[in-house]
């Protein structure tokens, strides 16, 4: 076998492993998916998806309060968490090599690594012990918490892939750096940036530790927002470790739920990547 030969067998190679590791990932979550919807599917109905929970022992029951609790609390956090992370992402970009960006960057790798349980006992300390009760806010705050390092070293990655020719351009046109940033670069980024705030949104959707000790749960609809809140997350976790098959199964809807607003999430976010491809 000579050289030429040689080179082709190995880029075949690692064409094979590489195809047979993207099937092996595909598999996996296939296989989850699979198996979630076979034992979730037979609970989903209207009455499960819009009414309260039942005591034990009582038969039907829904997860409505959940849903809206989930809904409210993911998107208190994306309120709070996407303008700053951008703002931040927009900073790292611009002052790439100044000592406050450095910090900066390594503070968000770092908290990207934390664990949400940390995150959870932080809001907890700072908002469920000195207001003394569990809340839709604070759950909410820590939430933001999780998905600020995310948006910000997404974005900032994004942001960072629009060429330098284009900036120059703007600014040898008599744009400022502020006019460059608002319409030119985040436009341009608009798409990357888009994804990753729908991966944070995902992150976060399926938090248990942070909402449990921000939050906790209540089996009644949420009023305000500075009282105790139910959540998808926590329902699965709280109905799964019971003895009662009922309970178990709703557990297993539940997470079929979770899953299909997660996916609902992705889809629409690549939609929308290729609705502004569609425009460009």
């Amino acid at each position: 076998m000579n050289g030429k030969q040689l080179r082709l067998a190995k880029s075949y190679l690692w064409e094979v492993i590489c195809l047979l590791s993207g099937f092996s990932a595909m598999a996996v979550l296939f296989f989850i998916l699979y198996y979630i919807v076979r034992r979730g599917a037979g609970v989903i109905n209207l009455s499960f998806l819009t009414n309260l929970p039942t005591p034990v022992g009582v038969p039907g029951g829904g997860i409505g309060n959940a849903i809206v609790g989930s809904a409210i609390m993911v998107g208190i956090g994306t309120l709070l968490a996407v303008p700053q992370g951008i703002a931040a992402a927009i900073y790292l970009d611009q002052h790439r090599e100044s000592r406050l960006a450095i910090v900066t960057r390594f503070a968000a790798r770092v908290l990207t690594g934390v664990p949400s349980l940390i995150v959870g006992l932080f809001v907890f300390t700072l908002m469920v012990l000195r207001t003394g009760r569990y809340s839709a806010l604070a759950g909410g705050l820590a939430l933001a918490v999780m998905m600020v390092p995310v948006i910000t070293l997404s974005a900032e990655e994004m942001l960072r892939l629009v060429p330098s020719t284009w900036r120059e351009a703007s600014l040898a046109l008599g744009a400022t750096h502020r006019q460059t940033v608002l319409r030119l670069v985040l436009p341009a980024a608009t798409k990357g940036i888009t994804v990753g705030i729908m991966l944070a949104i995902a992150l976060a959707a399926g938090q248990t530790a942070p909402i449990l000790l921000t939050a906790l749960t209540s089996r009644f609809w949420l009023e305000n927002l500075q009282q105790p809140t139910a959540s998808l997350p926590v329902l699965i976790y709280s109905y799964a470790i019971t003895p009662f098959a009922d309970w178990q199964q709703q557990a297993w809807g539940a997470a079929l739920v979770l899953v299909v607003m997660v996916l609902l999430l992705n889809v629409a976010a690549q939609l929308f990547v290729a609705a502004r491809n569609r425009e460009v």
